[in-house]
């Protein structure tokens, strides 16, 4: 299984259940696996920013990564942060032996200059091989690299492997736009968009050109119903659902409790045993949690679906 550059839909990016003492919960990510399947994702993004991928020692990615593909009945997508290329390229190279789809590369903190961006992603892809189809992360927010609309489409026209922009600029409606713009005048090659930050801007996005999404709300079920309204001209349907589920997506979308947030939606959906992470980790506040019990609570009145 593959993706390429009309790949669409949505592609979940899974958190790593843990267990209290910090071992991994392997049965938990089975369950994981097949709910993101069951809510219509068309792809799985496994060790990304939000599955703690930093903690984890490279034997047990190893284990995640067999464990997600081996079970998987979807493209998945491994996230292959490292410090140095060498790492890099020993996990990417792991993975596809392994099943992969291919691996997302996401810009080190380090890094200023358009040159700088440029040269980093040329490091990249020399190292994990320039047969191994790749997904550019742009999440300025986060990592703190502001790649340009030109920037994206020259290392577009540097690397035909590179088959998918993971777009997660905020604000990033007009950068959407500005790069179908180029597309369409003939100054960039195709290659698929598909947003993330919870979902956050996907009411519009997707009317900005957009594919679908790759992000981790606790509610993939309804991004894949949100991306399908959409495809299909249900606008005013789009819009409605979105705004049920917006008061949980903002919340969602603090920083630093983002993901104590959405494992607690998770566990209490069923789908992991444990809310736990990794330290060092934030996690939520007796008040805190009772304020997303009281925003899944109202959803469900407005989202039947969204019930437990």
């Amino acid at each position: 299984m593959t993706f390429s550059t009309e790949s669409k839909g949505v592609y979940a990016i899974a958190t790593t259940p843990f267990f209290e003492d910090g071992s991994i919960d392997f049965h938990s990510i089975d369950k994981l696996t097949d709910f993101y399947e069951r809510s219509g994702c068309t792809g799985i993004t496994i060790l990304g920013i939000m599955g703690e991928a930093p903690k984890l020692e490279p034997e047990e990615s190893r284990a995640i990564i067999q464990r997600v593909v081996s079970r998987a009945n979807v493209p998945v997508i491994v996230g292959v942060p490292a410090p140095g290329f060498a790492a890099m390229r020993s996990l990417a190279r792991s993975a596809m032996d392994m099943g992969a789809a291919g691996v997302m590369i996401a810009p080190t903190p380090a890094l200023r200059t358009d040159d700088q961006i440029v040269n980093y992603f040329a490091g990249a892809v020399e190292a994990v091989g320039d047969d191994v189809p790749w997904v550019l992360q742009d999440y300025p927010l986060t990592l703190t690299v502001v790649m340009s609309p030109g920037v994206i489409a020259k290392i577009m026209a540097n690397h035909p492997s590179c088959l998918m922009l993971k777009h997660e600029d905020w604000p990033g409606l007009e950068k959407v736009s500005k790069l179908r713009a180029m597309q369409k005048a003939g100054e960039l090659r195709p290659f698929s968009i598909l947003c993330g930050n919870g979902g956050m801007f996907l009411d519009f996005e997707p009317e900005r050109g957009v594919d679908g999404a790759m992000t981790g709300y606790g509610f993939l079920d309804m991004l894949t119903k949100l991306v399908g309204l959409f495809a299909s001209g249900r606008r005013d349907e789009a819009h409605d659902l979105f705004d049920a589920h917006l008061p949980l997506i903002r919340y969602e979308q603090q920083l630093g409790i983002g993901l104590a947030v959405r494992k607690h939606v998770l566990k209490r959906r069923g789908v992991i045993a444990l809310d736990a992470q990794r330290k060092p980790a934030q996690m939520l506040t007796p008040t805190a949690r009772a304020e997303v019990d009281y925003l899944l609570a109202r959803l469900a009145k407005r989202d039947p679906r969204a019930s437990f």
